[in-house]
């Protein structure tokens, strides 16, 4: 069962296009830094009247 579930993952991996773990959880992180740079900056607009 467990070797299964590890082939399985290999494979989903080679789909992916080559791009290693590591540099897709950098990207992810880069792009949730992005989102909070872009509510932290309109943090205020629904407070003006």
């Amino acid at each position: 069962m467990l070797q299964t579930v590890v082939q399985a993952a290999q494979e989903t991996s080679e789909v992916v296009g080559g791009i290693s773990p590591v540099a897709l959880g950098g990207l992810a992180f880069v792009g949730f830094l992005c989102a909070l740079g872009v509510t932290y900056a309109f943090r205020n607009v629904g407070n003006r009247h």
